[in-house]
């Protein structure tokens, strides 16, 4: 046991094992552990096709979720585990407060967690899907991939790309970059949402390049997030580091998980606002904002 994980050795798998009741034809591995520990089973024929299975095998009942998916779905075929954390309840005195590791995870015992791709083949086994189909098979090292890039504000610093500019004759008029897209995963169903944003500030000693506004909008919305915090984000950072009058960001967006769940409603746009300085203080400036925007 280490760090709040139970590691498996190979001795207590073919000990588990061992006290399975696998029948002389046909098991049925669930992916990936299941699959797995058929290979061990040389007085079985394993099969890649559900419906014909004996039994369903598996390393471990966590959550019980795979085995109801299964169970429902072929009622009458047993379900079995190396560990069953949700009914043994010798194996869930043992085993329900820590991570079980086996040892086909780890190249050495107690250095290695699951892989991330591994984490999304138990999604993917979730909902239902076979990881080892065709389509399936690059899944995973393909969502880690997108997920560098659609999460790629966390490892950037705002401070970095805000390259400011002292010699700019004085002018101290509304800067404003506005109708430019942005995206996001809401982090609350991690589902996207996306639209458009428009970002300004009045400049009192600095100014910047205007690609950096859509820049920075990118920085806080490539984060898990809520389309409030992105703009208080942007305009916190602008005060912060331009010391402007005003700093302003306006965002319209639709929301996935408005759209494809919950509410279902199809054309809904939502709205926010973060508006700091002169622009909060000054009923003429937000008001000449506003008529830019539109």
């Amino acid at each position: 046991m280490k760090d709040n994980k139970i590691y498996i050795t190979w001795e207590e798998v073919f000990r588990m094992l061992d006290n399975i009741d696998t029948p002389e034809n046909t098991v049925y591995g669930i992916p990936k552990g299941g699959m797995i520990l058929t290979a061990f089973l040389d007085h079985a024929v394993v099969t890649h096709i559900p419906s014909e299975a004996t039994i369903f095998l598996d390393d471990i009942i966590d959550s019980g979720k795979t085995m109801k998916l299964y169970v429902e779905k072929y009622p009458g075929t047993p379900f079995h585990a190396l560990i069953n954390k949700v009914g043994s309840k010798e194996d869930y005195l043992k085993y329900s407060n820590y991570w079980v590791v086996f040892p086909w995870e780890v190249d050495h015992p107690g250095e290695q967690e699951e892989t991330i791709e591994e984490n999304i083949i138990r999604q993917l086994q979730y909902i239902g899907e076979d990881p080892n189909r065709e389509g399936l098979k690059e899944t995973p090292a393909r969502i880690v991939r997108s997920w560098d890039e659609i999460y790629s504000g966390y490892n950037k610093n705002p401070k970095d790309i805000l390259t400011t500019f002292t010699d700019y004759n004085g002018y101290d008029q509304i800067v404003l970059l506005k109708n430019f897209e942005f995206f996001s995963m809401c982090e609350h169903h991690m589902l996207p949402f996306f639209g458009k944003a428009h970002v300004a500030y009045i400049p009192d000693k600095k100014v910047i390049g205007i690609s950096k506004l859509a820049r920075l909008v990118d920085i806080f919305a490539r984060r898990l997030q809520i389309q409030e915090r992105i703009g208080e984000q942007v305009t916190t950072t602008l005060m912060k580091e331009l010391q402007p009058l005003g700093a302003a960001c306006i965002i319209e967006a639709s929301h996935l998980c408005m759209r494809m769940r919950g509410v279902n409603k199809q054309h809904s746009i939502m709205v926010t606002s973060s508006i700091k300085g002169a622009f909060m203080t000054d009923p003429t400036a937000k008001e000449e904002l506003m008529q830019l925007i539109k």
